[in-house]
């Protein structure tokens, strides 16, 4: 999709207006700070995690898997944890993001999947 179909997209399917305005390179502006924030460890908890991966899951949508964003997801892929379970279903099919958590994860994340049964306690 061209950026313009991207805000489109976003428009009608009612996306926030921030995330509209920015189109395309701000979703991958979005996810890459989202990858760097893993690397330099997430204290975020549960719900940010799993709005951070919808982030992934909208360039997917729209298409936006450029060699950037395939870059991002080999430096995310290394910095998580797997899990059998899906922690979050932000893409179809079996997405590794929606399969883990980073290695570096703070206490709140910890204790959001905790409270969800992704983690013994």
């Amino acid at each position: 999709m061209t950026d313009s179909e991207v805000r489109a997209y976003l428009q009608e399917n009612g996306y926030p207006q921030h995330l509209v305005r920015e189109g395309r390179a701000g979703l991958i502006r979005r996810w890459r700070e989202f990858v760097e924030q893993v690397e330099r460890g997430y204290d975020l908890g549960l719900e940010d995690y799993r709005n951070d991966l919808d982030i992934r899951g909208i360039l997917r949508l729209v298409g936006a898997e450029d060699a950037e964003v395939l870059a991002l997801d080999e430096r995310l892929r290394a910095q998580l944890i797997p899990v059998r379970h899906r922690i979050w279903e932000s893409a179809p099919g079996e997405v590794f993001w929606d399969f883990g958590y980073p290695r570096n994860a703070g206490e709140e994340l910890l204790e959001g999947l905790r409270s969800e049964n992704f983690l013994e306690s």
